[in-house]
């Protein structure tokens, strides 16, 4: 059994006991979360149940670990014969959450 997620504009596929890592959400470490913007459930049968966007009544239910912080991405801007150089950069924020259940 599987579930497809929304979570901060990404799409994430899920399933029983699978740690994943989604947008950053403010819950402490230990916390239970449950997200509830389900598009897709995959049950053990094969039938799949799909949402118009999301599936009514699915949810899953997910334990908070901690937070990490993904790569640093670097922007460069450069117009040629100008001299304007610009660096800019970020570095995201995940929450890492393990997947307890799939209630649909």
């Amino acid at each position: 059994m599987f579930a497809i997620i929304k979570s901060g504009g990404r799409q994430v596929k899920v399933g029983p006991g699978s740690v994943v890592e989604i947008d950053r959400i403010e819950c402490a470490p230990g916390e239970e979360v449950t997200l509830d913007q389900v598009l897709l459930v995959s049950r053990d049968g094969g039938e799949v149940v799909t949402g118009t966007p999301v599936v009514a009544g699915a949810r899953v239910v997910a334990t908070v670990e901690g937070e990490t912080r993904g790569p640093k991405i670097r922007v460069f801007k450069k117009k040629r014969r100008k001299g304007f150089r610009k660096t800019h950069g970020h570095r995201s924020t995940f929450t890492k959450v393990q997947v307890k259940d799939i209630l649909l």
